[in-house]
């Protein structure tokens, strides 16, 4: 296993317990949601949560998972995590744009708990 501190930024609880579950099926890494983007930005570079991976999600009130992963790339401390965009819809446009921001992968959220395994299983 290569990563054991997850967090997961996403302001929909039903995605980040869908998440956990199939997390804990598959792993024993330790798992961190975080809802609101300015509280999880705050955290990462207080250091009072370190992650080996995030999740993070595009689509999301106050800040978007965009204005995030850029933000994060921005801090010295904190812009070496790798981030992987996990949303419901990705364009071509986004694409290329998380890319250009430092995300190391992106993923369409899987809608069926066996799938969202598989994924969760091959990435960490």
């Amino acid at each position: 296993m290569k990563y054991k501190n997850i967090l997961q930024i996403d302001d929909d609880y039903d995605d980040c317990d869908f998440f956990s579950e199939a997390l804990e099926e598959v792993s024993n890494a330790a798992y961190t949601a975080i809802h609101n983007p300015i509280q999880a930005l705050q955290q990462l570079i207080n250091q009072e949560i370190r992650p080996d991976l995030i999740f993070l999600d595009i689509n999301m009130p106050i800040m978007t998972g965009i204005e995030l992963l850029a933000e994060i790339k921005k801090k010295e401390n904190i812009s070496h995590i790798p981030i992987i965009i996990f949303s419901t819809s990705i364009t071509t446009e986004i694409k290329n744009q998380i890319k250009l921001l430092g995300a190391i992968d992106y993923y369409i959220k899987p809608n069926d708990f066996s799938s969202l395994k598989n994924l969760i299983r091959s990435l960490i």
